[in-house]
């Protein structure tokens, strides 16, 4: 696979505002994405090349010393472990002298052995030959977290590659889902999201994996996505598909990783530059939390900034015609005792409908009893 590289972006989530009605022009609630999990700050990176060539090299079995004979010779390896958190291997070694099977770190054996075992499993992973994986996944001391020379698993190749048959079929074998590989820490969910491959993104999430991990310089797979979306041409009717498929992969991460969540009102500020953050109630009771300034709506925002309060509507109550002749309507406050006369363009819409809807039926309640 070709490596993908993205430029650093300062973009942020713009999201869909919902006007709440207040007693100053321009108070509104809006929806922002709550942390299910905690607030993380993301940045962009590239993701390394996958593959790399199994190296042959000599024939024989090393020794300690040219005098040690401890090791015998090799008939073949009968199976597989990763150790030291998917650094390194151990394979299980049978021996032509009739000595009973024992484990040695790979550096201890010579890699034409090792790539006679590990050579078609990696050719199947890079293939992603979901009927090659399966036979070679059955053998019962195979283990299908066997890491490559950069730390990378076999699921972590046909994520990339955007096999959903192959993921699905490594996960019921107990692939590690989360495993970071040792020249970055990336995930199948990074290779997924990077190379856009929506479809293994979301068998990925609905297995379990976890869409906050980040690699060794602290990225999640959400941005990724999003970098790689700003710097995709919207023009272009080749990359049209492209586009299509970065939203999709960053609706499902958004979606495993926040709720849509209604804010009451920010109460504080922090951070600096790229670094601001709000703290903001939630109306459903939550906790309140700090929040990265992106997430929040741009006119919440700018209403705080400008100094101005919030209150939140329960219902319209009445309507008359202003003195500049236009529409007002009597609101009543969740947490004020006296209604007040408010500009239409000050009250949300679906309140003024509800109110108009209740006075329709009220009018034919009328009519029906005269």
């Amino acid at each position: 696979m070709d490596a993908l590289s993205v430029n650093r972006s300062l973009s942020s989530l713009k999201l869909r505002t919902i006007t709440i009605p207040s007693s100053f022009p321009s108070q509104q609630q809006q929806l922002a994405l709550k942390p299910n999990r905690g607030t993380r700050i993301f940045t962009v990176y590239a993701i390394q090349n996958q593959e790399k060539d199994l190296q042959e090299t000599q024939e024989t079995l090393p020794r300690n010393n040219a005098d040690d004979e401890s090791y015998g010779e090799v008939n073949k390896i009968i199976g597989s472990r990763a150790v030291g958190g998917g650094a390194a291997m151990e394979y299980l070694i049978e021996w032509k002298d009739g000595h009973a099977p024992s484990w040695l770190l790979s550096d201890y054996i010579a890699k034409d052995v090792v790539a006679e075992y590990e050579g078609p499993w990696w050719t199947a992973a890079k293939k992603a030959d979901e009927t090659a994986l399966q036979r070679l996944a059955e053998e019962e001391m195979r283990d299908v977290d066997a890491v490559d020379q950069d730390g990378r698993t076999a699921l972590i190749f046909v994520a990339g590659l955007g096999s959903e048959p192959c993921v699905k079929l490594l996960a019921e074998a107990g692939a590690n889902l989360d495993h970071r590989d040792s020249s970055g820490g990336l995930t199948a969910l990074h290779m997924a999201a990077g190379y856009v491959k929506p479809g293994v993104v979301k068998v990925l999430l609905e297995l379990g994996a976890d869409p906050e991990i980040e690699d060794d310089k602290g990225r999640a797979p959400l941005d990724l996505a999003k970098e790689i979306l700003k710097v995709t041409p919207k023009g272009n009717p080749v990359q049209f598909a492209r586009r299509l498929g970065l939203e999709s992969v960053i609706r499902m991460l958004e979606g495993a990783i926040f709720e849509y969540a209604e804010v009451q009102e920010i109460l504080e500020k922090r951070g600096k530059g790229d670094h601001v953050e709000y703290l903001v109630k939630w109306k459903d009771g939550g906790d309140n939390e700090w929040v990265k300034a992106g997430l929040i709506g741009e006119d919440l925002v700018r209403d705080y900034e400008a100094g101005l309060e919030y209150a939140v509507a329960e219902g319209v109550v009445g309507k008359r015609v202003g003195d500049d002749g236009g529409r007002e309507y009597l609101v009543k406050w969740t947490d004020m005792e006296e209604a007040t006369w408010e500009p239409e363009e000050n009250v949300d819409p679906e309140l003024i409908k509800e109110f108009e809807v209740t006075q329709e039926v009220e009018a034919q309640a009328q009519l029906s009893k005269e």
